[in-house]
């Protein structure tokens, strides 16, 4: 009895325990069906999010293809549609691998090279160089240190714009546009739009490549041109493994493309593409060569030889020629043009260096040395208190003028505390040697800046004088800026040729004050010279009309037709007017 009496009591526990479990089930049960249920959505979500992706993508690429065959106008207004379309794809996925490309092409046809610059900073060699020597290591991150421009390989190794670098971002864009926020479905929607980002890298180099040698980078524009097309090569030999034999045929390789698993199509480098590419490396190549020449020249002690080379890069009729690149041969001419004993032509191109880029460093030191080597002392002062403003202002700022990929002649920010310093002091020195010179009538050496010597005659000054205008006019000063591409934003045609033409006018009006400052000197010297001859001759006569000696005739009166006339006057006097004249043949010798 008291076995069955204790027999019912677990029943309310395991009625208990199995409501629990019933419950517990059904909770899991809901949960399961709500997972799978957000799981579906989120596929719908996605696939739709895929089709307008994929539809803004291919009207950006029409747009890019039809603004590569129409006009600069037109060609800038489809290729502004197309960059419109791809900044969408990017405000909903940020590191899409063919929106990221799209986006670099379309500010590579808008001439914005100093944006693909900014995108692709670094893949910059140059960028990795600075880092590596200290002078920007707050602003560039360790791994572009390694990307210098002999190890490229490195430089892929980045993994720039991986999905890994900004992955809550693009969580942020996805929790945006969805009404519910899963950690799952952002990290499917990113590595989705980003899983070809380390495959398809070959377009950062060519596209990169292309907007440095449009912005003065020669060195690094060979070396990612010539990582590009080593990689789009190897690509293509990758995916010709299965191709048959028809395929290799012209058309069909002009159209070729590559699927990645993702099923985003991105086109391959085509024919005309690739045959531009090399077209450009081969002249940037070429560029390089004459400038290397040139300097090899001037460091062996040959200016002239320098001077030649330089004028090849100069007037180069090819291809355009970027104003960073040609602002530097320019300075590197006017040094090759002071060793040559011409500083007129060597202010000349400072003139136009600082015409292109005011903010250039070399060519305001070059001009403010040629200046004090002519004793040109104000000018001189001048541009060293401008020279003074752009240290002031790398030192208030942290960085050399302009971005950091931006060439300066060889200038570090390192280097511009001590050149501060002695710049400081170098200004204090000329003012002291205006101050102390003020009373002076004429301090420039004007026979050093027009190139005659002490003491030359009038055809010699007449001579370089007539040369250096001619070449040196005002109006022929402005006719150099038509052969250069200018891609500063900041710099248009007019503002050059104004700034050309005032500072030509300036060297112009000098020289011609220095023309009339060394005429007036070769004048004295010149009427010096005759008066002591006239002093001479009077002195010999005096002699000669002293001792009794009859004065001979002059060297004029030494001739036969002289002769002649001494009989002619024989004649007249003895009054016989009606006979004939002896006349002989030798009279007509002169």
């Amino acid at each position: 009895m008291a076995a069955a009496a204790s027999s019912p009591s677990p029943a309310p526990a395991a009625k208990k325990q199995n409501k629990w479990l019933r419950g517990n089930n059904k909770q899991s049960l809901l949960g399961h069906m709500w997972r799978q249920k957000m799981q579906s959505d989120g596929d719908v979500l996605i696939a739709m999010w895929r089709q307008v992706i994929d539809r803004y993508l291919g009207e950006a690429r029409a747009a890019l293809a039809a603004a590569a065959q129409q006009d600069t106008e037109d060609g800038d207004d489809a290729a502004a549609a197309a960059l419109g379309l791809v900044n969408l794809v990017l405000e909903m996925s940020p590191r899409a691998e063919a929106a990221l490309e799209l986006r670099a092409r379309a500010l590579l046809a808008l001439r914005r090279y100093r944006d693909v610059a900014d995108m692709l900073r670094d893949y910059i060699p140059s960028c990795g160089k600075s880092c590596c020597s200290g002078d920007d290591a707050t602003t560039t991150t360790t791994s572009s240190c390694s990307s210098g421009s002999g190890d490229l390989a490195a430089a892929s190794r980045m993994e720039l714009l991986s999905p890994d670098r900004d992955r809550s971002d693009a969580g942020a864009a996805a929790a945006r546009f969805l009404c519910f926020d899963v950690s799952e479905l952002k990290r499917r929607l990113v590595a989705g739009f980003s899983r070809s980002s380390n495959t398809e890298a070959q377009w950062r180099y060519l596209v990169l490549g292309q907007a440095c040698f449009h912005l003065g980078l020669m060195e690094d524009a060979v070396v990612l041109l010539q990582t590009g097309r080593r990689l789009a090569s190897a690509a293509f030999r990758r995916e010709s493994v299965c191709w048959s034999e028809d395929s290799f045929s012209p058309p069909n390789m002009t159209v070729s493309r590559r699927t990645s698993k993702s099923g985003s199509a991105s086109v391959a480098p085509a024919a005309s593409e690739a045959e531009s590419v090399s077209q450009l490396l081969a002249h940037v190549k070429l560029l390089l060569r004459r400038r290397a020449a040139a300097m090899a020249a001037l460091d062996a002690g040959l200016p002239a030889e320098a001077v030649r080379h330089f004028n090849k890069v100069l007037d180069t009729r090819r291809s355009v020629l970027p104003h960073p690149f040609a602002t530097a041969c320019l300075v590197g001419r006017a040094a090759a043009f002071r060793s040559a004993g011409r500083p007129a032509d060597a202010i000349a191109d400072c003139n136009r260096a600082l015409a292109l880029d005011p903010a250039f460093i070399p060519a305001l030191r070059a001009r403010a040395d040629l200046l004090e080597s002519v004793g040109a002392l104000p000018d001189c002062l001048r541009d060293l208190d401008h020279l003074k403003l752009l240290y002031d202002a790398a030192l208030r700022d942290g960085k050399l003028p302009g971005p950091s990929w931006r060439p300066q002649g060889g200038v570090r920010f390192g280097e511009i505390a001590g050149a501060h310093r002695t710049l400081t002091g170098r200004i204090q020195q000329l003012r002291g040697r205006v101050a102390a010179g003020a009373g002076e009538g004429c301090s420039v050496d004007y026979y050093a800046l027009l190139g005659v010597r002490r003491g030359c005659t009038r055809s010699e000054l007449e001579r370089a004088h007539l040369v250096l205008t001619l070449k040196l006019k005002p109006v022929r000063s402005v006719s150099f800026a038509e052969r250069l591409e200018l891609v500063d934003e900041h710099r248009d045609l007019e503002a050059v040729r104004d700034q050309a033409r005032m500072s030509a006018l300036f060297l112009y009006r000098m020289l011609h004050k220095g023309y009339s400052f060394i005429m007036s000197a070769v004048l004295d010297e010149e009427a010096a010279a005759r008066q002591q001859q006239d002093e001479a001759a009077v002195a010999a006569r005096t002699t000669a009309a002293a001792a009794g000696t009859p004065t001979s005739m002059g060297p004029g009166l030494q001739g036969v037709f002289c002769r002649d006339m001494a009989v002619v006057g024989s004649l007249l006097s003895r009054g016989g007017f009606d006979r004939p004249i002896p006349v002989k043949c030798e009279a007509m010798s002169c």
